[in-house]
Protein backbone atom coordinates (compact mmCIF):
# COMPACT_ATOMS: atom_id res chain seq x y z
CA UNK A 1 0.00 0.00 0.00
CA UNK A 2 1.29 3.20 -1.11
CA UNK A 3 2.02 5.81 1.84
CA UNK A 4 -0.32 8.33 2.10
CA UNK A 5 1.70 11.27 1.87
CA UNK A 6 3.74 9.97 -1.41
CA UNK A 7 0.10 9.55 -3.05
CA UNK A 8 -0.95 13.36 -2.46
CA UNK A 9 2.84 14.26 -3.41
CA UNK A 10 1.97 12.60 -6.91
CA UNK A 11 -1.12 13.32 -7.54
CA UNK A 12 -0.66 17.36 -6.56
CA UNK A 13 2.12 17.28 -8.95
CA UNK A 14 0.30 15.62 -11.88
CA UNK A 15 -2.51 18.27 -10.94
CA UNK A 16 -0.26 21.11 -11.27
CA UNK A 17 2.10 20.65 -13.80
CA UNK A 18 -0.05 18.36 -16.49
CA UNK A 19 -1.15 21.77 -17.75
CA UNK A 20 1.98 22.31 -19.38
CA UNK A 21 2.00 19.40 -21.30
CA UNK A 22 -1.22 20.81 -22.60
CA UNK A 23 -0.14 24.32 -23.26
CA UNK A 24 3.05 23.29 -24.75
CA UNK A 25 1.74 21.00 -27.59
CA UNK A 26 -0.77 23.27 -28.03
CA UNK A 27 1.37 26.22 -28.49
CA UNK A 28 3.95 24.11 -31.08
CA UNK A 29 0.81 23.36 -33.14
CA UNK A 30 -0.48 26.36 -33.67
CA UNK A 31 2.80 27.77 -34.02
CA UNK A 32 3.44 25.38 -36.99
CA UNK A 33 4.13 26.23 -40.54
CA UNK A 34 3.07 23.97 -43.45
CA UNK A 35 6.84 23.89 -44.65
CA UNK A 36 8.37 22.90 -41.50
CA UNK A 37 6.55 19.15 -41.47
CA UNK A 38 7.14 18.74 -44.95
CA UNK A 39 10.50 19.07 -44.81
CA UNK A 40 11.48 17.42 -41.62
CA UNK A 41 9.17 14.21 -43.19
CA UNK A 42 10.01 11.31 -45.68
CA UNK A 43 8.09 12.35 -48.84
CA UNK A 44 9.31 8.64 -50.50
CA UNK A 45 7.87 6.92 -47.02
CA UNK A 46 4.16 8.65 -47.76
CA UNK A 47 4.80 7.85 -51.53
CA UNK A 48 5.39 4.44 -51.18
CA UNK A 49 2.05 4.46 -48.66
CA UNK A 50 -0.15 5.82 -51.93
CA UNK A 51 -1.41 8.64 -50.31
CA UNK A 52 -3.81 10.48 -52.81
CA UNK A 53 -4.85 13.55 -51.56
CA UNK A 54 -3.52 16.41 -49.78
CA UNK A 55 -5.96 15.96 -46.71
CA UNK A 56 -4.28 12.20 -45.87
CA UNK A 57 -1.25 13.71 -46.72
CA UNK A 58 -1.06 16.43 -44.53
CA UNK A 59 -2.44 14.64 -41.82
CA UNK A 60 0.04 11.81 -41.75
CA UNK A 61 2.92 14.36 -42.40
CA UNK A 62 1.02 16.10 -39.12
CA UNK A 63 0.07 13.35 -36.97
CA UNK A 64 3.72 12.26 -37.56
CA UNK A 65 5.00 15.44 -36.83
CA UNK A 66 2.87 15.80 -33.00
CA UNK A 67 3.73 12.50 -32.07
CA UNK A 68 7.61 13.18 -31.78
CA UNK A 69 6.83 16.52 -30.31
CA UNK A 70 4.13 15.13 -28.03
CA UNK A 71 7.11 12.19 -26.66
CA UNK A 72 9.18 14.82 -25.99
CA UNK A 73 7.31 17.16 -23.92
CA UNK A 74 5.46 14.60 -22.17
CA UNK A 75 9.12 12.90 -21.41
CA UNK A 76 10.30 15.95 -19.58
CA UNK A 77 7.14 16.07 -17.71
CA UNK A 78 7.60 12.41 -16.32
CA UNK A 79 10.83 13.63 -15.53
CA UNK A 80 10.25 15.78 -13.45
CA UNK A 81 7.72 13.75 -11.68
CA UNK A 82 10.19 11.02 -10.88
CA UNK A 83 12.88 13.84 -9.61
CA UNK A 84 10.10 15.42 -6.93
CA UNK A 85 9.24 11.61 -6.24
CA UNK A 86 12.75 10.90 -5.41
CA UNK A 87 13.19 14.15 -3.21
CA UNK A 88 10.59 13.35 -1.27
CA UNK A 89 11.79 9.50 -0.45
CA UNK A 90 15.22 9.82 -0.97
CA UNK A 91 15.90 13.65 -1.22
CA UNK A 92 17.16 13.28 -4.23
CA UNK A 93 18.44 16.29 -6.61
CA UNK A 94 18.02 17.65 -10.22
CA UNK A 95 21.71 16.88 -11.38
CA UNK A 96 24.20 19.11 -12.48
CA UNK A 97 25.99 17.01 -14.42
CA UNK A 98 26.31 16.69 -18.22
CA UNK A 99 23.58 14.15 -18.82
CA UNK A 100 22.55 12.90 -15.71
CA UNK A 101 19.34 14.18 -14.70
CA UNK A 102 19.03 12.66 -10.76
CA UNK A 103 20.91 11.89 -7.70
CA UNK A 104 20.26 10.47 -4.95
CA UNK A 105 21.51 8.11 -1.78
CA UNK A 106 20.23 5.04 -0.56
CA UNK A 107 21.92 2.74 1.82
CA UNK A 108 25.52 4.03 1.24
CA UNK A 109 25.34 4.06 -2.66
CA UNK A 110 25.16 7.19 -4.67
CA UNK A 111 22.83 6.72 -7.63
CA UNK A 112 22.96 8.70 -10.98
CA UNK A 113 20.04 8.57 -13.19
CA UNK A 114 19.28 9.19 -16.65
CA UNK A 115 15.68 9.54 -17.22
CA UNK A 116 13.74 8.63 -20.69
CA UNK A 117 10.80 8.45 -21.57
CA UNK A 118 10.38 4.53 -22.66
CA UNK A 119 12.92 1.78 -23.77
CA UNK A 120 14.03 2.40 -27.27
CA UNK A 121 14.81 5.87 -26.60
CA UNK A 122 18.11 6.24 -28.74
CA UNK A 123 20.62 4.45 -31.61
CA UNK A 124 24.05 3.71 -30.23
CA UNK A 125 25.91 6.52 -30.46
CA UNK A 126 23.61 8.02 -28.29
CA UNK A 127 23.50 5.60 -25.97
CA UNK A 128 27.34 5.77 -26.19
CA UNK A 129 27.38 9.48 -25.77
CA UNK A 130 25.09 8.48 -22.36
CA UNK A 131 27.84 5.90 -20.77
CA UNK A 132 30.46 9.15 -21.22
CA UNK A 133 28.28 10.80 -19.40
CA UNK A 134 27.98 8.43 -17.14
CA UNK A 135 31.57 7.84 -16.66
CA UNK A 136 32.65 11.76 -16.21
CA UNK A 137 29.90 12.26 -13.65
CA UNK A 138 31.56 9.03 -11.71
CA UNK A 139 34.92 10.56 -12.00
CA UNK A 140 33.96 13.75 -10.63
CA UNK A 141 32.01 12.38 -7.48
CA UNK A 142 35.11 9.85 -6.52
CA UNK A 143 37.76 12.82 -6.94
CA UNK A 144 36.49 14.31 -3.66
CA UNK A 145 35.05 10.88 -2.34
CA UNK A 146 37.36 8.14 -3.52
CA UNK A 147 35.84 5.15 -1.72
CA UNK A 148 31.70 6.13 -3.08
CA UNK A 149 29.95 3.65 -4.50
CA UNK A 150 28.67 4.81 -7.55
CA UNK A 151 26.06 3.25 -9.87
CA UNK A 152 24.67 4.70 -13.00
CA UNK A 153 20.91 3.99 -13.81
CA UNK A 154 19.00 4.37 -17.20
CA UNK A 155 15.85 4.79 -16.08
CA UNK A 156 12.98 4.23 -18.23
CA UNK A 157 9.38 5.54 -17.35
CA UNK A 158 7.57 2.64 -19.75
CA UNK A 159 7.97 -0.57 -20.81
CA UNK A 160 10.22 -3.98 -19.58
CA UNK A 161 13.78 -4.61 -19.68
CA UNK A 162 14.52 -8.34 -19.04
CA UNK A 163 18.48 -8.11 -18.54
CA UNK A 164 19.03 -4.44 -16.68
CA UNK A 165 22.66 -5.00 -16.37
CA UNK A 166 24.38 -3.30 -19.18
CA UNK A 167 27.67 -3.43 -17.79
CA UNK A 168 28.57 0.10 -17.73
CA UNK A 169 25.39 1.18 -16.00
CA UNK A 170 21.69 -0.71 -15.16
CA UNK A 171 18.65 -0.03 -17.36
CA UNK A 172 15.60 -0.26 -14.97
CA UNK A 173 12.11 0.30 -17.47
CA UNK A 174 8.25 0.50 -15.99
CA UNK A 175 7.10 -0.90 -12.83
CA UNK A 176 10.76 -1.39 -12.06
CA UNK A 177 12.25 2.31 -12.58
CA UNK A 178 9.45 3.55 -10.38
CA UNK A 179 10.12 0.98 -7.45
CA UNK A 180 13.92 1.77 -7.75
CA UNK A 181 13.24 5.71 -7.52
CA UNK A 182 10.06 5.81 -4.79
CA UNK A 183 10.45 2.48 -2.93
CA UNK A 184 6.91 1.09 -3.81
CA UNK A 185 5.86 -1.31 -6.00
CA UNK A 186 2.39 0.03 -6.83
CA UNK A 187 3.25 3.18 -7.82
CA UNK A 188 3.60 3.12 -11.51
CA UNK A 189 -0.46 2.45 -11.61
CA UNK A 190 -1.15 5.12 -9.48
CA UNK A 191 0.46 7.29 -11.88
CA UNK A 192 -2.28 6.59 -14.77
CA UNK A 193 -5.85 7.89 -12.89
CA UNK A 194 -4.84 11.27 -11.96
CA UNK A 195 -3.34 12.03 -15.59
CA UNK A 196 -7.18 11.18 -16.92
CA UNK A 197 -8.48 14.10 -15.04
CA UNK A 198 -10.42 16.90 -17.13
CA UNK A 199 -8.30 14.81 -19.90
CA UNK A 200 -11.45 15.41 -22.32
CA UNK A 201 -12.09 19.03 -21.64
CA UNK A 202 -8.18 19.73 -21.87
CA UNK A 203 -7.89 17.83 -25.48
CA UNK A 204 -10.90 19.56 -26.54
CA UNK A 205 -9.12 22.72 -27.60
CA UNK A 206 -6.24 20.95 -29.08
CA UNK A 207 -8.75 18.79 -31.33
CA UNK A 208 -10.40 22.33 -32.26
CA UNK A 209 -7.34 23.76 -33.25
CA UNK A 210 -5.51 20.24 -34.56
CA UNK A 211 -9.14 20.72 -37.05
CA UNK A 212 -8.31 24.48 -38.55
CA UNK A 213 -4.58 23.27 -39.35
CA UNK A 214 -5.58 20.35 -41.44
CA UNK A 215 -8.16 22.24 -43.26
CA UNK A 216 -5.63 25.50 -43.53
CA UNK A 217 -2.78 23.10 -44.26
CA UNK A 218 -4.63 21.04 -46.84
CA UNK A 219 -6.07 23.80 -48.93
CA UNK A 220 -2.43 25.62 -48.80
CA UNK A 221 -1.18 22.53 -49.76
CA UNK A 222 -2.68 21.78 -52.43
CA UNK A 223 -2.53 25.28 -54.21
CA UNK A 224 1.52 24.99 -54.07
CA UNK A 225 1.63 21.20 -54.37
CA UNK A 226 -0.83 19.81 -56.70
CA UNK A 227 -1.38 19.71 -60.34
CA UNK A 228 -4.54 21.55 -61.57
CA UNK A 229 -6.79 18.19 -61.60
CA UNK A 230 -6.14 17.99 -58.11
CA UNK A 231 -2.94 15.53 -58.02
CA UNK A 232 -0.19 15.47 -55.99
CA UNK A 233 2.82 16.75 -57.83
CA UNK A 234 5.44 14.26 -55.98
CA UNK A 235 8.30 15.41 -57.77
CA UNK A 236 7.69 19.22 -57.16
CA UNK A 237 6.99 17.82 -53.47
CA UNK A 238 10.04 16.17 -53.33
CA UNK A 239 12.54 19.01 -54.65
CA UNK A 240 11.19 21.21 -51.67
CA UNK A 241 11.76 18.54 -49.59
CA UNK A 242 15.29 17.35 -50.83
CA UNK A 243 16.95 19.65 -53.81
CA UNK A 244 20.50 20.59 -53.82
CA UNK A 245 20.30 24.00 -51.81
CA UNK A 246 22.84 24.96 -54.40
CA UNK A 247 20.37 24.68 -56.91
CA UNK A 248 17.89 26.72 -55.20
Amino acid sequence: MISHDLLLITQSYITEHIDTFHNKRLQKLTTLKLHTILRRKNPYLFRAKNILTAHDLIQSFLDAYISSQEETIFGDFLEGLAIQINQMVYQGIKSSAEGIDLEFNNEGVRYLVSVKSGPNWGNSSQIKRMIDNFKKAKKILRTSQSKLQVIAINGCCYGKENQPDKGDYLKYCGQDFWTFISGELDLYTEIITPLGHQAKQRNERFHNEYAKVINRFSADFAGEFCYTDGAIDWRKLLAFNSASCALN
